[in-house]
């Protein structure tokens, strides 16, 4: 703020040194009720060093914004013919050619200044300054320098051409608005146009201004979420060396340039370009040269490759082409005697023609147009105006006229004019163009901002150096589907390609660079994009293995109570009580029992079908091995141990040993399954590991937990074994312990057989094979002991009496004794 009031104070005096000119007659000044300020650069002043305010001779070089300084003319005339808009009010003008900061100053304070004079410790609400509101200035550099200087007055600004992104903060800036989108829909729309051609490996070139500057924040901050990569930036400036920019370039392979930068600077870079022979790129202009005229027509343009752009909409204004013919004619036969002293220029623009005129850029004129008569009508809404007249007595000030701004809604030339909470307009659009071989800047889309942002792209009018196809622009190919990208160096889009192991996929539009692991109800081959649901596999009741297992397992039961029959229809005779006695029901009653295990292999496991599955097997095979130990010892005992240790003998059949040991055997079991299973119990579970495309619907049992109980069977068979064993040299046709022995091997080849199944194959039919394991093993003693039994008792009643086996023990006794 001192700066501003030291340089307000600085230039009073130039201020009243100019007033006296102020009737004079220029293109530069329009007098009416209410003035209107306008700030364009009509020439171009390198160097800014700070000097004595003086008039520099230079010619129009800035063709364009010539134009557009015309054009806010003719919008200021058309408004004061208007009988709608401010009737009985005329507006008038006050422009200065805004060429550098320091030469434009003077200009600056002439606007605000009261009566030609500034008074910067006077109150502002009570000042009226000449103008009531500036249109103005174009670039965001020198709306940087003026704007605060307007603003600590909330004094109003409509800027036609500033983009910057900082301007739409209104603790900074709150008397800015302006016509022009801000660079942040700019960017939006280059990059939806890299997008749309799937470009991912791109340049951007902005000029070392704080435009350019804004642009490149923007841009990165805009393709941070998406799959482009910025792979080369570079500030231009006057003094950048092309070549070397170039080179770079052509060493990462970059094939997109975005060149975001005023006029000057961008036709450095596409002069360089030719100059230097820079082959097959595609250049995307932002809207401040993609309507250039004078670059689509340089020769060897066309070698540079394919030019793309987002250009302001060219809007055609009724009525300008005869008001620049009239204004050309008023210039030519009259004098510019003021423009000397009041825009710090000699603005000689008689070198332009109305054909160079009519054929300059036609980008920003629009905006222009629309800033005055944004001006306008808020003028108007202040007044009052209506029917014919608006209130002449209502004193305006500037700040009046800023919030009649803020609440702009009027139609120009089809289009609603309004204003957001920043400043920013609601309205407009921007066209995408292509420079075609006639040197033309061809219309060939759309990005809209109405309701939702949309781009559309006439792809079939654009003509690319490639014949045809669409140029690529990446860093690495894209990946086949199934394949994971792998990043090589800091940018995404350098990456190589890894295929996804089975059980993993790839999801692109998730994450690209991780093969995401499937569920354990899923699976997928190698290089997967997807996930397949598992079948769920278990054996059916209906499954011929399992109707067949359940008819071993009724043939089991029916043979089962057929040698209950026949024991106890022949219970008194020898072969029934050598086989045991009463022993035999209770380990008939016991492999019937077992044999309900085999039910529960079958169907869906549920919590009761695995307990169900083991149960019954652990518990009575304990009781049916327990028989048959104690068989064992009993025949041991009488052949060979009474003889030397009778106490035994005498001890083990007056306490019914055979009795306690069963019942011993049954009760530590059941302690151990109930402790074990209570602990641990059988569950369903899911197998997932063998079988990727399949999940095997089983029960497990913790081996740790039902140790115990295992260990038990374990014992009871080899007490078995070596009893049997021990009684190999009994009477030949005594052969009790001689078949106990053979189904012991038969039990023990049939679990030896299945865990080696087991080992191999976990298939649902490891179900049915663990069944059959559990029939065998109940066959086994079935087939082997008592069936034989039957056949003697059957089929040779001869062997079947009392003689017949003392007969053996006699024989027995005599070959021990020789």
């Amino acid at each position: 703020m001192k700066v501003s009031l030291t340089l307000l104070c600085l230039f009073e005096g130039f201020l009243q040194a100019t007033a006296q000119s102020a009737g004079q007659t220029s293109e530069f000044h329009l007098g009416g009720d209410y003035l209107i300020g306008g700030l364009f650069n009509i020439h171009y002043v390198a160097t800014a060093h700070f000097q004595r305010p003086q008039v520099l001779c230079l010619k129009c070089k800035n063709v364009k914004n010539y134009g557009l300084f015309q054009l806010m003319r003719f919008s200021v005339e058309e408004i004061n013919n208007s009988t709608v808009l401010l009737p009985n009010i005329s507006l008038g003008y006050q422009m200065f050619d805004h060429c550098s900061d320091i030469h434009s100053f003077p200009g600056l304070f002439k606007l605000l200044s009261v009566k030609d004079s500034i008074r910067p410790l006077e109150e502002g609400s009570m000042r009226l300054p000449n103008v009531i509101g500036v249109v103005g200035p174009f670039t965001s550099t020198h709306a940087l320098t003026v704007a605060p200087i307007f603003m600590s007055n909330l004094f109003p600004m409509v800027s036609y051409g500033c983009s910057g992104s900082v301007f739409s903060r209104k603790n900074l800036y709150p008397s800015f608005l302006r016509t022009v989108h801000p660079n942040k829909d700019v960017i939006n729309a280059i990059v939806g146009i890299i997008q749309n051609f799937s470009w991912r490996w791109v340049a951007f070139l902005n000029s070392d201004d704080d435009f350019g500057k804004d642009g490149l924040e923007q841009f990165k901050a805009r393709i941070e979420e998406s799959d482009i990569c910025l792979a080369y930036y570079k500030s231009i400036n006057h003094d950048t060396d092309y070549s070397q920019v170039f080179k770079q370039l052509e060493e990462q392979n970059i094939k997109v340039i975005v060149v975001f930068a005023p006029k000057v600077y961008a036709e450095a870079v596409i002069e360089s370009a030719v100059q230097l022979n820079v082959t097959n790129k595609v250049w995307i202009a932002d809207d401040g040269w993609s309507l250039n005229k004078k670059l689509p027509n340089m020769e060897g343009i066309q070698n540079i490759g394919t030019v793309l752009g987002v250009a302001q909409p060219v809007v055609t204004i009724p009525g300008f082409t005869d008001f620049i013919y009239s204004a050309t004619s008023q210039r030519v036969h009259g004098g510019d005697t003021e423009q000397e002293m009041f825009c710090n220029q000699k603005c000689s623009c008689s070198n332009v023609s109305v054909k160079s005129l009519l054929r300059a850029d036609p980008s920003f004129s629009f905006p222009v147009y629309a800033a005055v008569y944004a001006i306008a009508h808020a003028l108007h809404n202040t007044l009052r105006c209506g029917s014919g007249t608006c209130h002449r007595n209502i004193t305006v000030y500037p700040q009046m006229i800023l919030e009649e701004l803020k609440k702009s809604n009027f139609t120009l030339l089809n289009q609603a004019v309004q204003f957001d909470e920043n400043g920013d307009p609601k309205f407009g659009s921007l066209s995408i163009v292509f420079w075609n071989h006639s040197g033309e800047a061809e219309e060939v889309g759309f990005y809209h901002f109405q309701q939702s942002t949309h781009l559309s792209i006439n792809k079939t009018k654009i003509k690319w150096f490639t014949n045809g196809e669409v140029p690529t622009a990446l860093c690495s190919s894209e990946c086949p589907a199934g394949y994971a990208k792998k990043p090589n160096g800091i940018h995404k889009c350098c990456f190589s390609c890894e295929i996804c192991k089975t059980k993993t996929y790839i999801n692109i539009t998730e994450n690209p660079f991780r093969c995401i692991s499937c569920k354990d109800t899923e699976w997928s081959a190698e290089g997967s994009t997807s996930c397949t649901p598992r079948l769920l596999e278990y054996v059916l009741f209906t499954d011929s293995g399992a109707m067949l297992t359940m008819v071993l397992e009724g043939l089991l039961l029916g043979l089962i109570v057929s040698v209950s029959a026949v024991f106890a229809i022949n219970y008194n005779t020898p072969v029934v009580r050598s086989a045991g006695g009463p022993i035999c029901f209770l380990n008939l009653g016991c492999l019937s029992l077992c044999s309900i295990s085999v039910f529960f292999y079958f169907g869906v496991p549920t919590p009761a079908f695995c307990v169900l599955r083991y149960l019954p097997f652990i518990l009575f095979y304990t009781v049916c091995l327990s028989c048959f130990v104690v068989r064992s010892f009993q025949i041991v005992c009488i052949f060979k141990i009474s003889a030397q240790i009778p106490n035994i003998h005498i001890w083990w059949v007056k306490y019914h040993g055979q009795w306690l040991l069963i019942s011993a055997a049954f009760v530590f079991q059941a302690v151990s399954i109930t402790i074990s299973f209570s602990c641990d119990p059988p569950s369903p579970y899911n197998e997932t590991s063998w079988y990727p495309e399949q999940i095997i619907l089983s029960c497990n049992l913790n081996i740790q937990a039902s140790i115990c109980s295992l260990l038990l069977l374990l014992s009871l068979c080899c007490l078995c074994f070596i009893f049997s064993y021990m009684a190999k040299d009994l009477p030949k046709n005594y052969n009790e312990a001689k078949a106990i022995t053979f189904c012991l091997l038969l039990l023990t080849c049939t679990w030896v057989i299945f865990i080696t199944e087991y080992m191999l194959y976990r298939g649902k039919y490891i179900q049915i094979f663990n069944a059959l394991a559990v029939l065998s093993s109940l066959y086994s003693f079935l087939l082997w002991y008592f069936l034989p039994k039957c056949y003697i008792i059957i089929f040779q009643p001869s062997r079947n009496t009392q003689q017949y086996f003392q007969g053996l023990i006699q024989n027995y006794t005599k070959t021990i004794s020789q």
